[in-house]
């Protein structure tokens, strides 16, 4: 069993400033957790004291049902990999994986048996003679984990691990380190800012803000059911739109007016007493790329929820466009299907997919509806 509990956990520095406040969180055993937010909302500082690298300034942490609270790193049975890889550049690939279990005066053939095994998982075997200097990134941040594998820890603590790399070695990195924590069957806990490696990664994500927990949830639920604005408009490439309007009960039929559009809301969702609540007043409407339409089909689908749009700049991705509309005045991102016909330039109408808006209290952000 590898499980962490962290109960109740702050982490205040000298000069009254709190980096984490009140986090609990259970995970359970081989799972991957990722902690995800912006910088500075406390999650490697989380990660550090999980590892034993920071003190707990209140709360209790639990490795296996034993308080760890004051129990040295070397004690607590885990391994960290940070960004920076922090390998020793004089020692070949073999002698940086097997420093640590040197340390441990492990017996040489034992050491040989698991750099071999570590360096199989991870198809690093070629490389085993050479030094760091003489690596690639990937391979440098290989050998990283093949340090961290050798030691056989209850958790894996990851760091932004592939923050360093280059955009398509860190998408196949993201693969290779799920695979990884497939073979290996043991827990991970992953940090980074980079909310597309939370999504295709994790088992469960924990959303961070300013030190508190967002949300916790599996990357689609946090998706498709954000618990307020923060969480909602930061998972998602190209970030949720957003728009401030007024909810406008007319005819048993609830719409949400900004400027000189409205949209009418589904039953489902706009007969909802909580929405209900705000006839009258303003919310904050969102609607993701992927649910604005140019398309005839969904035109004629959404005929109460269409509204006008000029587009600035069309952004060919091969099997998709972005469209980057303004509409009453605001920004607007849509994510639409390469066959569309829309320019630069271009007036054009486009259809909200009701069903899948979501509304937030103006003043608390805190979510209406999904």
């Amino acid at each position: 069993m590898s499980s962490v509990t962290l109960k109740n956990v702050y982490k205040r520095y000298s000069g009254g400033v709190t980096a984490v406040t009140d986090f609990n969180l259970e995970i359970e055993d081989k799972e991957f957790i990722i902690l995800v937010g912006p910088s500075g909302c406390g999650k490697s500082t989380t990660l550090r004291m999980i590892a034993g690298l920071e003190e707990i300034t209140e709360g209790e942490l639990y490795i296996d049902g034993k308080l760890c609270n004051d129990v040295p790193p070397k004690e607590r049975d885990i391994a960290m990999v940070f960004q920076n890889y922090a390998l020793y550049p004089h020692m070949t690939v073999f002698a940086n994986m097997a420093f640590g279990l040197k340390l441990r005066h492990l017996p040489k053939d034992e050491i040989k048996r698991r750099v071999d095994e570590a360096a199989r998982i991870l198809e690093i075997e070629h490389l085993l003679d050479r030094k760091p200097a003489a690596l690639s990134g990937g391979q440098r941040q290989r050998v990283a984990l093949g340090r961290a594998i050798v030691r056989s820890p209850k958790v894996f603590l990851l760091d932004e691990p592939l923050s360093n790399l280059d955009a398509k070695l860190r998408a196949s990195m993201r693969t290779e380190l799920t695979k990884l924590h497939q073979k290996l069957a043991t827990t991970f806990i992953y940090v980074t800012h980079d909310q597309t490696e939370a999504m295709t990664m994790g088992t469960r994500i924990v959303v961070m803000k300013d030190g508190f927990i967002q949300q916790i949830s599996a990357p689609q639920n946090l998706y498709d059911n954000p618990v307020n604005l923060f969480v909602a408009t930061f998972v998602g490439t190209p970030q949720m739109n957003t728009i401030v309007g007024t909810v406008v009960d007319e005819g048993g039929v609830t719409y949400i007016e900004f400027g000189e559009s409205r949209i009418a809301l589904p039953d489902s969702k706009g007969r909802k007493p909580e929405v209900l609540a705000y006839v009258g007043k303003e919310v904050i409407l969102g609607v993701r790329p992927e649910n604005i339409h140019d398309e005839e089909m969904y035109l004629s689908q959404y005929p109460d929820a269409i509204v006008d749009a000029s587009v600035e700049v069309v952004e060919p991705m091969g099997n998709e466009n972005y469209l980057y509309l303004v509409c009453e005045g605001r920004n607007f991102t849509a994510r639409v299907s390469n066959r569309s016909t829309a320019r630069n330039g271009d007036k054009i109408k486009v259809a909200f997919e009701t069903s899948r808006v979501h509304l937030f209290d103006k003043d608390t952000e805190r979510t209406i509806t999904n």
